[in-house]
This record gives C-alpha cells, structure tokens and sequence, in this order.
C-alpha cells in the first residue's frame, strides 16, 4: 500500500488546511516577488504543511522546483552549487517570466555550522539572489539572526482538530474505509496538530481494521513522547544500561541538550565514585559530539547517546529512591545572560574572519583575545584607532573589544578618527582617479606656456604614464643615481607596500 502522506499531499495551495491565513501569506508573496525580491522563511511545528505548502504554491504559479535538504550536505560548496545557481538563473522550458522556486528544507539546521560555510552561504544566496526561494524550518529561532533578517517570515501553526477530521474523513472515502466519527476525532486529539501524524495513524489502523472504530484507535495509539524529568528519574534511578539507553529513544531531545540535561542533574543523586565513573561516560560523549560539530558525520551521534545514557546508568552502585527535584540546566540560563555579548562577540569575529581569511572560531578564540590584549580600554590609542579603521568597528564593538564601557567619549572620538583614517587612505591609495588628466592634485590648472612642462611619457618598465615625468628629471637621474637608491623612493615603496590584517595597524 502506498504512502498515503504522500498520495493524499496537496497539489494546490487551496488544499493545504488548517493555515488559511500562513496559506494566503504564502501566495501573497509570491505574486509580488518581482516587487521586493526577498526570500521567505516558513516555519512551525513539523508535520503542519510547511513543506506541502512550498511544493502546492510552486505548481500554482507554473513554477519548477529545486529542493535542498540540510540534512543531506550542508558544506559552502554544496549550497552554492545547487541553491546558489538555482537561485541566479531561470528556466527556458518551464515557470512564468522563467521563474523557479528553491526551497531550502530544514533550513534550521544550518545553525552552528558556520565554520563550514554553511550558514554564511545561505544567507549570501538569499541576499543575492534572482529567483524566488523558501526556506522551511521547524526551530524559527535556530536559525542565525543575520539569515533571519534577510528574509520574510510566515508562520505556520499546529492544525486544529476540526481541519484535521474533515481530511481525515475524505481520505477513508477515497480509499473505501468504513469509519465511526469518533474514532477519526479520536485520531486527530492524539496527534496534537500534527496532520502528517494524523494521517500515518490512520493509515496504520485502516490496515489492520475492516471497519474504523475507537476502540481499534485506542489499542493502536502512537507512543507518546516520554517527558526529560520522567527519563532523568528513568537513568538516574530505575533502569540498567540498556533500559536507559532505550528510555532515550523516546525523547524528544538532540545529544548535545540531553547531555546539558544530565550533567547538571546527576549530581543531585550520584555521589563519590559512582559520580565520577558518571562524569567520566559524559566526558566522552562531549568527546564524541565535539567529533560530529568537527566533521558533521551524524553517525557518531549514536557514540555520544551510548555513554550518555547506558554509561551514566551503569555507573550507579546502590539503589536510589524518593523523589529529586531535577531542573533545567544552568548552562541555558548563562546563554540567555549572555546573549547580546555573544552576539556582538560574534559579529565582530565574523568581520575579522572574513578580513584575516581565516575561520570565525579562529577569529574568536585566538585573534579576537589578542587584540584585547593590545588596547585594553584603549590604552594605546593609536593602535586602537587602526584597529578600528582596518575592522571598520563601531563605538558598540570597540568598547566590546577594549572592555571600556559603554559608549563612552574616548571611544567615540576614537571612531571618528578611524573613519577619517580610512578616507585619507582610500585617496592615497586612489592614485590621481580623483584628479583628471589635466588637472594637479592641488586643483592647479597646468601652465601650458611653461616650457619646463612636457607631456607624460610611457614608463617603460611599468607600462603605465607617470604625471610629471620629462626628459630633465631623468638626466637628473642618471647623474645623481637611481631613484629607488634615494631616501624618499625608499620611503614611498615602504607607503606602497600594502600589508592586509593585523599588519595594517601594527
């Protein structure tokens, strides 16, 4: 029997239910995409519609789809190969005004990835690019706050109970099924908005009943997903290695959030050796989590589940009882303290990254501390100007670096410095572009009836015209030596010598 998520997916925006309002959104934008141009974010709980959603609106407009799975590979030159051209160019044999929609599924998962490339290059795509794209997420906030401005935003909500059963009604026609009312709301409650989930459970009862009744749905409930606190008294206390390891199955939990969970918790009933043989089984599942942010192969995740679960529980040496008051791990409470200094931390490192061509986790932990160092509360002003003119900080970052307060006077005078650096030398290093052929650098008109005044040559060894050059200057040269002998050449190919990075202010 086929997939009936799949036979029953919606090929037109007017089908897709229970989001009329996300739905109406959606089309919206894509009739007036030629006038704003932007990218578009659908984001909600999953199994709501979002992804159907993308696909019915493309076959509403005429348009071809080409579809990125994060999951599948998430490297920089991935996503500019497939979404980065899909993005640029249209199509002759298909789509209005050769439109085609890119849609960038799971794009939450592109978080924490920005060493890879990952992340930046979708944000890049979706800033650049000629084409429509939709990019589908479960987790809005997972996504990094610079790709979630850059684009429009539709939230798509958990479906009703009363637009789940209309759907669920008119599939057991379809397929013949005899049903009880009842037993398709019973459906539609235990799934929790979730229509995908809704129409597996139905599929997976109707196979297995000649006719549908509420007494086959109860049997044939979906397992729930088992609560952290519950699973935390299931390690700690209750079960074996391979029962704890099982309990986690049913977790809704990523690796990395169930071992905050359990570092923070087992302390409250573990103690003495059995805590450190503990401590010791989390330690390698950080060792094994750290591998999959390292090479992104998520096969190793189920390394760090096996310590932390089955290893946690095998460290327990006596029985465990009465009730632990378990808590959420601190670890999130000093990330949401610390959010707005990590984010300027990180916006700072990203323009060092992109200026030293080196990783922003390079830039971060090892240039960003030095420079620091270096002008602590802006001790050495002249080389925190530079360093502010070459990074092109403002006053928020430089009192970040330099650790000087908040916007202070010092720091905004040493901005304004920095910027007029950077002018000074964007006209040294402009050459005479700002100046026309007949015209001195200082706005003098050249005397035509001069006879000292000759036409520039060509410079033989440059190819190029050098302003001033006659025939005197080089007799000069010839009787007082070459210029590049002369203090002052030596002076100017040192200007000239232009070094990127750190070099530009030390």
């Amino acid at each position: 029997m086929s997939d009936w998520t799949e036979k029953y997916r919606p090929t037109t925006l007017s089908e897709v239910r229970g989001n009329n309002k996300a739905r109406d959104q959606l089309k919206e934008w894509a009739e007036t995409w030629d006038e704003h141009r932007d990218a578009v974010i659908v984001h909600g709980s999953p199994g709501v519609g979002k992804t159907s959603a993308a696909h019915a609106l493309a076959n509403d407009m005429g348009w071809p789809v080409m579809e990125l799975n994060a999951s599948d590979n998430r490297q920089a030159d991935v996503i500019e190969r497939i979404a980065g051209e899909a993005s640029k160019s249209g199509t002759l044999t298909g789509g209005g005004a050769g439109r085609r929609l890119v849609v960038l599924d799971e794009a939450d998962n592109f978080h924490g990835n920005a060493d890879y490339g990952g992340s930046r290059e979708v944000t890049r795509v979706v800033k650049n690019a000629n084409q429509p794209i939709v990019l589908v997420a479960n987790e809005f906030y997972d996504m990094s706050q610079s790709l979630r401005n850059a684009c429009e935003t539709i939230e798509f909500r958990d479906v009703s109970k009363r637009s789940i059963v209309p759907v669920l009604r008119d599939i057991c026609r379809r397929e013949g099924v005899e049903f009880e009312e009842e037993a398709l709301e019973k459906i539609a409650e235990s799934t929790s908005g979730d229509l995908r989930s809704a129409v597996n459970d139905l599929q997976a009862v109707a196979e297995e009943a000649e006719r549908l009744t509420v007494e086959d749905v109860v049997t044939s409930e979906r397992d729930t997903t088992e609560g952290i606190f519950d699973f935390l008294d299931t390690l700690i206390k209750e079960e074996d290695a391979q029962g704890a390891l099982q309990a986690s199955y049913d977790v809704d939990e990523t690796p990395d959030e169930m071992l905050n969970w359990i570092e923070d918790n087992v302390p409250k009933d573990y103690e003495g050796a059995e805590l450190a043989d503990a401590y010791e089984f989390l330690s390698n599942a950080d060792r094994w989590l750290g591998r999959v942010r390292a090479t992104q192969d998520y096969s190793f995740w189920r390394y760090a589940s096996d310590n932390m679960t089955a290893g946690v529980a095998a460290s327990r040496r006596e029985p465990k009882g009465g009730w632990t008051r378990y808590g959420p791990p601190s670890y999130w409470r000093k990330l949401g303290s610390s959010k707005g200094k990590r984010n300027t931390r990180d916006a700072i490192a990203e323009r060092i990254a992109e200026r030293e061509g080196t990783s922003v986790a390079t830039a971060r932990r090892e240039i960003l501390p030095f420079l620091s160092a270096m002008t602590h509360h802006c001790k050495n002003r002249d080389l925190t100007v530079r360093m502010t003119a070459v990074y092109e900080l403002d006053e928020k970052d430089v009192s970040f670096v330099t650790g000087s307060g908040k916007d202070t006077n010092k720091v905004q005078s040493i901005v304004e410095d920095a910027e007029e650096m950077r002018t000074e030398a964007t006209v040294e290093h402009s050459g005479s572009a700002f100046f026309g052929r007949g015209e001195s650098e200082d706005g003098d008109e050249p005397d035509d009836t001069d006879e000292t005044q000759t036409k520039p040559e060509p410079d033989d060894s440059s190819g190029q015209v050098t302003l001033g050059d006659s025939s005197d200057e080089s007799d000069a040269e010839t009787e007082t030596g070459s210029a590049s002998d002369s203090p002052d050449a030596a002076t100017s190919a040192e200007q000239d010598e232009d070094q990127s990075g750190l070099n530009d202010f030390l």
